[in-house]
């Protein structure tokens, strides 16, 4: 049995906790928290919540721990700081500051002899895979991706950590003109503000200057300030009765030419349509700490991205039964 850790139990720490129950070859030993270790209830009898700081004394009981913290703050402390102890999966997802954090992982990964598995989830993740192989096949074309309509995790939890905001939900929408286009094969240039837009229902503290929200908001790098955004002030009562749920997805989609003359295109589109953002990342990470402890038991160590996990890696079935039922 692979002892799996959590770091972190909110709505993805909670999402790989159900994860686990889906995999045989797996077991929940323990979960962290900043919280008090007191006040979390987990839905797992028998295993034991600690606090954050005690994570040095779990080394030799947890083989991979799985971080569920957010990118804008979490991570980038969390995961080299825990790649140091444990085999460690984390969801960063900030893609611009992904080559800087995979470098920060990857020294305290090595150093402890440790496989630390990043970006790990659906984008980055299997929307990046999709990428890669398309580009790999079809060379002369094009490669889109759109996300939405949908509520990120990563975007809604940098809104919260805003001073004055009590909670946010922010929805990414595909402008459907340009996925339109993108679906004739046409291979139209498009900036990042004429693909998506951006909507955020936020719920600010009690005498909050809502200006400066706003304007904190729209002006955030790497989340916001490439988009035509907006922002919706509503009550406590609306966010939660309006947007309660977690549901994602979106599309990757590559347009190429083949044939001596190129005279042929092809159209690869790959879509996910998800229930729960939060609850299918948590699938993913789950499958990557299969992946690292098989890595780590073969003596690598260093840090990792799906690019560089053989996909038998991630299923608990044998090569044989791969082979037999999926090739």
């Amino acid at each position: 049995m692979i002892r799996i850790g959590i770091a972190g139990y909110g709505n993805l720490g909670k999402g790989v906790e159900a994860a686990i129950r889906q995999n045989p070859d797996m077991e929940l030993a323990a979960v962290l928290t900043r919280r008090g270790p007191e006040g979390i209830r987990i839905r797992t009898e028998g295993v034991p919540v600690y606090a954050m700081d005690r994570a040095a004394e779990l080394k030799d009981a947890i083989d991979v721990m799985i971080l569920c913290g957010g990118s804008a703050t979490d991570l980038p402390k969390q995961t080299p700081a825990l790649a140091s102890i444990f085999n460690v999966v984390d969801s960063f997802d900030t893609h611009a500051k992904i080559p800087e954090h995979f470098a920060d992982v990857d020294q305290a990964a090595k150093t402890a002899k440790k496989v630390a598995v990043i970006s790990a989830g659906w984008d980055p993740g299997l929307f990046s895979l999709n990428r890669l192989y398309a580009g790999a096949i079809l060379p002369e074309g094009k490669t889109y991706t759109f996300w939405g309509k949908g509520v990120s995790q990563g975007h809604s939890d940098a809104i919260r950590r805003i001073d004055g905001v009590k909670d946010a939900r922010q929805y990414t929408i595909p402008v459907e003109s340009a996925l339109e286009a993108v679906r004739s094969g046409k291979n139209p240039d498009l900036t990042t503000r004429q693909k998506h837009t951006r909507e955020c229902f936020v719920v600010a503290e009690d005498g909050a200057d809502l200006a400066r929200i706003e304007r904190e908001i729209k002006t955030m790098p790497n989340y916001f300030d490439e988009y035509d955004t907006t922002v919706h002030f509503i009550s406590e009562e609306e966010l939660l009765r309006d947007h309660g749920g977690i549901p994602h997805g979106g599309f990757v989609i590559s347009s190429g030419k083949t044939g001596w003359d190129r005279e042929n295109t092809h159209v690869i589109e790959y879509r996910l349509k998800l229930d729960s953002n939060p609850e299918f990342t948590s699938s993913v990470l789950v499958a990557c700490a299969r992946a690292a402890y098989r890595m780590e038991q073969e003596g690598q160590s260093g840090c990792k991205t799906l690019f560089d996990i053989p996909p038998a890696y991630l299923s608990p079935k044998t090569g044989e039964e791969l082979r037999a039922a999926l090739l």
